[in-house]
């Protein structure tokens, strides 16, 4: 019998990326912070013989070209984080564009493969999301969590939890485009990932990713290289942002792949979209509640 697949991304951004970091007090002179992360993610990845997907800013690539081609070459699929990592309901449509635009021609030049998917910074999308991203080229997004509403930060809006038609989303997205939402905990209605897996402990990621298999929907996590490594200490930055960084996240990393399932991409997943997995029975979560950063 097959392994259950499940995919573990990587929103590639370094820390003076977050929002909680530009809105701070203080600073940091340290240049790249978090770089560092993707070299433990890379080396968890080939222990385990998995693939994942590295949703990167854009301007990481125009500094340091050679580590998106070192992901790419270790068989790892690139999509687009924007190419700033700017909020996309709190700029113009022209700059909308431009941050989904030039994010995919500066990735596709470092790696010299297509860029076709994509995540929104904080899960935060601007109008007409599919359709701009169908416009440039794309072909799915993974912005979309299922979560519960949490003051502060997103969610309340969606409830699909399978890989599924943007037009489950959006009625007036694109046709054949694609929605590969990222996970959260059955019931509970919060993210598996991200900040989450530091808050609760990477049990209870896991506790989650068996539950979600068991009802036919490939778990889809995510991570930052920053949580990877020891962040400097920076006025005004919360003190969320610290929990449990560095040696914590390289063990839960480890252990996530080491669980029994194929780790796959955001891309597998989203080119699976109209023909689900063989033994998939289940088109929601059969624990669906109410609908309702980093």
């Amino acid at each position: 019998m097959s392994s259950p697949q499940a995919a573990l991304s990587v929103d590639f951004e370094y820390f003076t990326h977050l929002p909680a970091y530009r809105g701070a007090r203080g600073t940091t002179d340290l240049p790249a912070v978090g770089l560092d992360g993707v070299t433990s993610l890379l080396d968890a990845f080939e222990r385990a013989d998995a693939t994942g997907t590295f949703f990167t800013v854009g301007e990481i690539a125009d500094a340091n070209p050679r580590v998106l081609r070192r992901i790419a070459d270790a068989g790892h699929e690139i999509g687009s984080h924007t190419q700033t990592h700017r909020h996309l309901s709190e700029i113009s449509e022209s700059e909308r564009s431009e941050e989904i635009e030039t994010s995919k021609a500066r990735l596709e030049a470092a790696t010299d493969s297509e860029v076709v998917g994509f995540r929104a910074p904080s899960f935060d999308t601007g109008p007409d999301h599919f359709g701009t991203l169908a416009d440039c080229g794309y072909e799915y997004d993974s912005s979309v969590v299922p979560c519960r509403s949490i003051p502060g930060w997103y969610g309340g809006e969606h409830e699909t939890e399978l890989p599924s038609p943007a037009t489950e989303i959006d009625p007036a997205a694109p046709a054949g485009f694609a929605e590969v939402p990222v996970s959260v905990m059955p019931g509970l209605r919060l993210p598996l990932t991200g900040t989450w897996i530091r808050f609760f402990g990477v049990r209870y990621t896991i506790l989650g990713m068996r539950l979600l298999a068991r009802s036919g929907i490939p778990p889809v996590l995510y991570v930052h290289p920053w949580e990877l490594v020891d962040l400097p200490a920076v006025e005004g930055v919360p003190r969320r942002v610290y929990v449990r960084t560095g040696d914590y996240m390289r063990s839960a990393v480890r252990r996530i792949l080491a669980e029994p399932f194929e780790f796959v991409t955001t891309g597998d997943l989203a080119a699976r979209v109209g023909s689900p997995p063989a033994g998939t029975t289940a088109s929601k979560s059969t624990d669906t509640a109410p609908p309702g950063s980093e």
